[in-house]
């Protein structure tokens, strides 16, 4: 297995910490990255000392800022970069990618204009690469623990049992548990949708609201993210899972979640083109919104909350009275008939 030949396309925390935990697997690893200043980091401090410091990285990783060199002549790629680049991302690498490779996202999102998820731009635009080789990485995990090696699970989801079960063992370590699943829409979903609610999470501990609100809030937006999936063809058990309410917990409570804290800084008083100003890294759960609402409005979903993290995020709704509107909403049965 260590013989696979595998490039890793994104140098932010996430793709850092999987490119690394590779390398500490024998797997030497072509990394392309964005930017000159952390390829200089990373090949001669053996640190990424601005989206993953404190770490030492493994000299089995092979930084670069040539795309080409680090994809081609490749058994396995894995891409994990913003989700508003993904598309642009994908074009430049399509010229030097083979059919028979496996294509692994490990990024979060649904794209603004097509609503497609991450596997569903990269399957558009690597046409002639058959739909059983892509799978996707999710699941509860920040970057700065799976770096530290503190013990994390996740799934790797496709639509063919044989290439996931090849990426969980490319992955797996006594550290970092894989699972597998062949729902790829629903592993997404859950993925992308958690983002949205974590700022709803983080808008509640900036109101210096209580733990009742924020439990109704997770149950409820876990609620949205199955509803969302159901529709688009997803197993609803797919939510209960690593990829779904996993996420969403760790998301919505942890204190190394970039969409916690802009929620939460939302919610003492700032406004978020201020608060994105400020931030390095992508909280990828504000241009998911838009997204989110979006795709749920085409498709008649109900998702309340989702709503008015829109409303927040895009037309400067009082999070107070959001809140207001969520609590004083028709009353109504629990739960959906599926």
């Amino acid at each position: 297995m260590n013989d696979t030949k595998i490039g890793v396309v994104g140098a932010g925390s996430w793709g850092t910490a999987l490119a690394n935990l590779l390398c500490l697997k024998g797997h030497k690893i072509d990394h392309w990255v964005y930017e000159s200043q952390v390829k200089e980091q990373i090949q001669n401090q053996r640190e990424n000392k601005v989206f993953l410091p404190g770490v030492t990285l493994s000299k089995n990783l092979n930084p670069s800022n040539d795309l080409e060199a680090v994809v081609s002549d490749k058994d396995l790629v894995l891409i994990v970069v913003p989700s508003h680049v993904m598309r642009e991302t994908a074009h430049k690498i399509a010229g030097y990618v083979s059919k028979d490779i496996t294509i692994v996202s490990a990024s979060k999102g649904i794209e603004n204009k097509t609503h497609l998820t991450m596997s569903g731009v990269l399957r558009e635009t690597f046409s002639d690469i058959s739909e059983n080789h892509f799978a996707v990485l999710s699941g509860p995990s920040f970057a700065p623990e799976v770096a530290r090696q503190v013990p994390t699970a996740v799934t790797v989801a496709s639509k063919d049992r044989k290439v996931a079960s090849f990426v969980q063992q490319i992955f797996a370590t006594p550290y970092f548990r894989v699972y597998t699943n062949d729902d790829l829409i629903g592993v997404e979903l859950g993925g992308a949708v958690k983002n949205v609610i974590a700022i709803a999470a983080g808008i509640i501990d900036g109101l210096g609201l209580g733990l009742n609100t924020r439990a109704a809030l997770i149950t409820r937006g876990l609620t949205e993210m199955r509803r969302l999936g159901v529709k688009l063809g997803a197993n609803p058990r797919t939510f209960i899972g690593l990829a779904g309410v996993g996420d969403l917990i760790l998301t919505c409570t942890g204190d190394l979640s970039r969409n916690h804290t802009v929620g939460k800084k939302i919610g003492q008083g700032m406004k978020p083109k201020e608060i994105l100003a400020q931030m390095l890294m992508i909280a990828e759960g504000v241009k998911t919104a838009k997204s989110v609402y979006n795709l749920s409005r085409k498709l008649g979903t109900e998702m309340p909350i989702s709503h008015e993290i829109y409303h927040i995020l895009y037309d400067d709704f009082s999070p107070k009275e959001s809140l207001h509107r969520l609590m004083t909403r028709d009353l109504k049965q629990e739960l959906d008939e599926r």
